[in-house]
């Protein structure tokens, strides 16, 4: 039997551990005790370990068939280049701001098959991008998803399922669009509108830098763009911090002591962002790609309205399973390609994709018109 090691045994990485123990000896690793207790024992191995630590990170994972990454954004680029260096392939969701590609060279010397941004939005969306750019020619792609609790509490109305400072980091984090084969950068949080969905009503969609990979692997695409959904209301209260100087990274001098407000920004809102035991949430993503197909202008809908379930939170379920189905494809041979891998290049793996999430009742609902 294959064996897997998952880095991160947070609330998706304990899913994806969790998923791939069903087939796999999977081990669990993660610098919290906290964490790796809540995980379900009978089927895996913990580890209590702190995988920045390049030399205990390499003699970890020395044994291991697959890496599977599922760290805070800030640690996803060091960690995915210290596994490449051990020359083990790997899948990873951690949204790091570094550029992936840079890590394509060593990859590729290593022989080493490398699939990053694997989760829901950059993840799945991306498939769905590379199935259809395989059969049409795309004019435009549209992307609006979110995570969003049930119940709204005052005065976020949102919980975190990733780490607070990865949030935080798409809301200062310059966002990237196309427009006319054009790259547009504006501000986070900017150009928000009010969109209606079937079974949620209004929310509030602004620019985020979801993109990613795609700016770059998708140039002849003219118009490209993502935007992050939440309740309305939720970005003014954003707004004020950030322009408040409460997500800044550079140190102040609190009364003698140098702090980041970054750092005391996150602290104070965790606890408010945390979901807790009985939390729900749901998942919602629209994907709209428009283009010509066999000589006749189309247009392709898409989706997604996903709810906790199995005692399992929405986002950790659409994020966490796109990335063990991405994971079983390499554990079986049915994807090798060396070097890095942005989500857009399965998308000849789009049906594989999708039956694996259906399985798992994370449907996607395709609308096509002519």
């Amino acid at each position: 039997m294959k064996k897997i090691v998952v880095l991160g045994a947070g609330l998706v990485g304990g899913v994806m551990a969790d998923d791939l123990s069903k087939d796999y000896k999977v081990t669990s690793v993660d610098i919290s005790k906290k964490n790796l207790d809540k995980l379900n024992s009978d089927n895996m191995k913990k580890i209590c370990l702190d995988i920045s630590n390049t030399k205990l990170l390499h003699e970890l994972i020395s044994d291991f068939d697959l890496v599977v990454g599922a760290v805070p954004g800030f640690m996803g680029y060091k960690m995915m280049r210290d596994v490449i260096e051990a020359k083990k392939n790997i899948v990873d969701i951690s949204f790091y701001p570094e550029d992936p590609f840079g890590l394509d060279e060593l990859a590729k010397k290593n022989n080493v098959v490398a699939v990053m941004d694997c989760g829901v939005a950059p993840g799945m969306g991306n498939v769905i991008f590379g199935h259809h750019n395989e059969n049409m020619k795309i004019s435009d792609y549209e992307c609006l998803v979110g995570g969003l609790p049930v119940k709204r509490e005052w005065p976020y109305e949102y919980q975190a399922v990733f780490s607070p400072i990865d949030v935080i980091e798409e809301y200062i984090r310059p966002a990237r669009y196309v427009q006319n084969k054009k790259i547009i950068i504006r501000e986070a949080l900017s150009d928000t509108e009010l969109v209606e969905f079937d079974e949620i009503g209004t929310l509030e969609s602004w620019n985020s830098d979801g993109l990613r990979s795609l700016i770059k692997t998708m140039p002849h695409v003219p118009n490209m763009i993502e935007k992050t959904l939440r309740y309305p209301g939720c970005v003014e209260y954003l707004k004020v911090l950030r322009e408040s100087g409460f997500f800044s990274y550079e140190e102040t001098d609190v009364n003698g002591v140098k702090i980041r407000p970054i750092d005391l920004t996150s602290k104070l809102l965790f606890p408010k962002w945390e979901m807790k035991e009985g939390d729900k949430d749901f998942t919602i993503m629209r994907i709209i790609i428009k283009g010509v197909e066999q000589n006749k202008e189309v247009t392709y809908q898409y989706n997604l309205l996903d709810r906790y379930q199995d005692n399992t939170i929405s986002m950790a379920r659409t994020t966490g399973f796109t990335c063990t189905a991405v994971a079983n494809l390499i554990l079986e041979g049915k994807y090798s390609r060396i070097g890095i891998s942005p989500p857009e290049f399965l998308g000849k793996h789009y049906k594989y994709i999708s039956d694996y999430l259906s399985k798992r009742n994370v449907i996607y609902k395709m609308k096509k018109t002519i």
